[in-house]
């Protein structure tokens, strides 16, 4: 514990700015929170697994740091497609080689959907993932997941979140997909989940 408040500080790994901002929401008042540092370039996300990416960004940050890093990888497993794009879900479109750039949420959805034309809703049924991971100086971590079911709809619903949220909708929400629900998907969401669960393992460590 490194302040008055007895709550765990770590510097966060990611420079996602929509992700940042999530974690903000799920860990406020359970985590203290740094935002990652200027100097510390780009991490190549190029494990096998979203474990393992979580590990890669997390090892860098508190290498440069000196201090414990959180960070997380998250990815959409679609039935239909063999769990694809899994842990390629954020260069989805980039994979496929058509001109789009790496991480352009738009262009995934789009190659998501078209992937997808034809089939009906009970063949779209797909779940979203996290892996969120704390890594400390000294090699040891504390790790948690968090998964929601849904299904994939036929096109883009809602102004809200980022990445798959304006196709996905959850199976414990009410129709809406993530991007419609802004904050409220918190409760429900991979993401939320996943770090609730670290703060309790956090808290019991």
């Amino acid at each position: 514990m490194d302040d008055v408040t007895n709550l765990p500080r770590l510097v966060v790994a990611t420079a996602n700015p929509h992700k940042v901002a999530e974690i903000e929401v799920v860990l406020d008042g359970l985590v203290e929170l740094e935002p990652r540092p200027d100097h510390v370039g780009e991490v190549v996300e190029n494990g096998d697994t979203m474990e393992a990416n979580a590990r890669l960004k997390a090892v860098a940050i508190c290498e440069a740091t000196g201090r414990p890093a959180v960070a997380d990888d998250s990815g959409l497993e679609v039935d239909a497609l063999g769990g694809a794009p899994g842990v390629r879900s954020s260069n989805f479109a980039f994979d496929e080689g058509l001109g789009a750039a790496d991480d352009d949420d738009e262009a995934n959805v789009d190659r998501l959907l078209r992937e997808l034309d034809g089939l009906v809703e009970g063949r779209r049924t797909a779940r979203l993932r996290t892996v969120a991971l704390v890594r400390w100086p000294d090699g040891s971590e504390v790790i948690a997941t968090g998964t929601i079911e849904g299904r994939i709809g036929t096109s883009p619903i809602g102004d809200g979140g980022f990445g798959y949220d304006p196709v996905f909708v959850p199976v414990e929400g009410d129709g809406r997909t993530f991007a419609e629900m802004g904050d409220e998907k918190h409760a429900i969401s991979h993401r939320g989940r996943a770090f609730r669960d670290l703060a309790r393992r956090l808290a019991r460590s």
